[in-house]
């Protein structure tokens, strides 16, 4: 048998660490695309009723004309 059969079994765990790292990655953007959606929320709490500039500081707070 030799070491021939080796190759085979690193295959199949390369094929799996490929599949565990697009699912990681697919996770991590739908609890990206979630924390965008939840900011996006809180601007248009923020800005409802006021004029607002449409940029938001680093700290997470919406820049609005009273």
């Amino acid at each position: 048998m030799g070491l021939s059969c080796f190759a085979c079994f690193d295959g199949g765990s390369k094929e799996q660490r490929r599949e565990e790292e697009r699912l990681a990655s697919a996770e991590a953007r739908a609890k990206s695309a979630e924390a965008a959606q939840k900011r996006q929320e809180q601007f248009d709490k923020i800005c409802s009723g006021k004029s607002c500039t449409g940029a938001a500081t680093g700290n997470g707070k919406a820049i609005c004309k009273f």
